[in-house]
């Protein structure tokens, strides 16, 4: 996909005031091999991944490189450079990718949108809000476009577009600041864009609790009369399963996964917030502080996350 040639007004106008030079993110400088701090200052580093999984995303990362390398100016080269980077769980090297990307093609959302999901990973939620929101300002009035996985999934079919994309992180930027009620907004802008069930479910899971979190009691409801078990999903499953429990349709123990893998986060921060809202704020606490305090190869998963963000609320 080229770059959108045809820009809103708004964005016509601000770029003629000089507000087309978005701000840089600011990363501290950290020890070798460290990527971020946790919001409780614990070093992350770079995830360990199994040797053949680790094999094949390097040789994917290599041959994104050179495709790079050799025409450092085209956007889908540096912005597949940039994600095979990040899959190696070398975050702020994909940043960094982003950020020229951002450079040389300043009105390609798509830039904004990946970096503002890195930016995520690494705990600079405002910095993210700031790029997710200039993306939003960008696809105004764009043709929705299918964003290709750069993991695909058992069916090999992506589940997101770029709108889709853009509000699902934008939410969950604000989100994890406890900014709930534009994280709402954002989700509820996102929900028209979810073209499969899978993105529909994971953005629902996201805009219940806001909603819950918010005391929307009638409107968070409402969200789950077309959740079933039924629904065809290829990967969202967790959430799946944790708006059945909030729908009454699961009881606690029936959600379970293996101890440290990205279902297991997904899963403990979901528990805990069922938790939290069934009352029990301090057996929520705790559950949340558990979760937190075990950053192991998945420190980069959203439940993981905001699971920290909990802690620092």
């Amino acid at each position: 996909m080229k770059a959108a040639r045809i820009l809103p007004l708004a964005l016509l106008l601000a770029c003629a005031a000089g507000e087309s030079r978005r701000p840089e993110p600011v990363l501290p400088e950290l020890p070798e091999g460290v990527q971020a701090h946790s919001l409780s200052g614990r070093p992350l580093l770079a995830p360990e991944l199994p040797a053949d999984v680790l094999a094949d995303r390097r040789r994917q990362m290599e041959a994104a490189r050179t495709r790079y390398a050799h025409d450092p100016n085209d956007a889908d080269g540096l912005i597949w450079y940039g994600r095979r980077l990040a899959y190696l769980g070398l975050y702020r090297e994909a940043i960094g990718i982003f950020t020229e990307g951002v450079h040389k093609h300043p009105f390609d959302a798509r830039m904004y949108r990946h970096r503002g999901h890195r930016l995520i990973t690494l705990r600079r939620f405002q910095a993210a809000e700031d790029d997710l929101a200039y993306a939003a300002r960008l696809i105004e009035g764009q043709p929705d476009v299918i964003e290709p996985d750069g993991l695909p999934n058992a069916r090999n079919l992506p589940t997101g577009t770029l709108a889709s994309n853009i509000f699902y992180h934008l939410g969950l930027a604000h989100y994890l600041q406890g900014e709930f009620e534009a994280a709402e907004r954002a989700y509820r802008r996102g929900l028209p864009y979810c073209g499969t069930a899978d993105m529909r479910v994971a953005t629902t899971y996201w805009l219940f609790l806001t909603r819950k979190r918010l005391g929307l009691e009638a409107a968070a409801a409402a969200l789950l009369a077309g959740i079933d078990a039924d629904l065809q999903l290829i990967e969202n499953h967790d959430y799946l399963e944790l708006l059945l429990l909030f729908k009454g349709e699961r009881q606690p123990s029936d959600l379970a996964a293996e101890p440290g893998s990205i279902s297991s986060a997904t899963l403990e921060y979901g528990l805990a917030c069922h938790t939290l809202l069934e009352g029990d704020s301090e057996a929520a606490r705790a559950a949340f502080q558990g979760l937190a305090g075990e950053p192991g190869a998945h420190w980069a998963a959203f439940g993981f996350i905001a699971a920290e963000s909990e802690g620092t609320r």
